[in-house]
């Protein structure tokens, strides 16, 4: 299971392939992937904690655009790294790296919304869409025997990139009220629902290969 192959579906899944392999190999030999781990743990953590802190001064934002840049290198590096120098640890290394993915997600979503750009309720909204939609692709792995990394076109660097450029918005001051809802409340809200609309096409897809491979006994 948890050899299982990668699919990367993502926009920028190979340049961002090409990137992380060409930092990866100019590395450090003291460098270690559980270095890289820490690291993006360490990154979200201060990421929830500048958006909390913006609620004194705008220029948090931009800690926290930078720390996002940090998160992805430590989140993404750190398989790439063990991959390159041939030091995989597979069943640690998947156990390790989504226990680690769910902690800095509700930790960002808290950070969310406690800054005054969002609403707590709805960062607590999009922690619960991407832990349902993580459970659903461990069960992908185990029944499918493929591990697939995300719905569709848009993966974690996207979301990171979109943040980011939200994030300026914001420091600059450009950020309207819908129906008293930030705009962040309004794109997180609008990713969620795209999210529960992906994961019930995807179950559905499942169910009825899952029925094929497994045919009802008398149908």
């Amino acid at each position: 299971m948890t050899a299982a192959p990668r699919q990367k579906t993502f926009l920028l899944a190979r340049p961002e392939t090409r990137a992380l392999e060409w930092i990866a190999r100019r590395l450090p030999r003291w460098v270690m992937p559980d270095h890289l781990t820490a690291l993006g743990v360490l990154a979200a953590i201060g990421i929830a904690a500048a958006y909390a802190l913006s609620n004194r001064d705008p220029a948090w934002l931009w800690a926290a655009s930078g720390l996002l840049v940090v998160h992805w290198l430590g989140d993404s590096l750190d398989g790439t790294l063990a991959r390159v120098r041939r030091s995989e640890r597979p069943r640690y290394g998947y156990y390790l790296d989504h226990l680690v993915d769910a902690i800095a997600t509700a930790l960002i979503g808290v950070g969310l919304g406690l800054s005054p750009y969002m609403l707590l309720a709805t960062g607590m909204v999009i922690v619960i869409a991407y832990l349902v939609l993580s459970i659903n692709t461990y069960l992908e792995t185990k029944v499918f025997g493929v591990f697939s990394l995300g719905y569709g076109r848009l993966g974690p660097t996207e979301a990171r990139l979109a943040l980011v450029a939200i994030n300026t918005l914001l420091a600059f001051g450009v950020g309207p009220v819908v129906a008293g809802l930030s705009v962040l409340d309004v794109v997180v809200l609008g990713v969620a629902g795209a999210m529960a609309v992906a994961l019930v096409v995807r179950a559905l897809r499942n169910l009825r290969e899952l029925a094929r491979l497994e045919p009802q006994a008398g149908s």
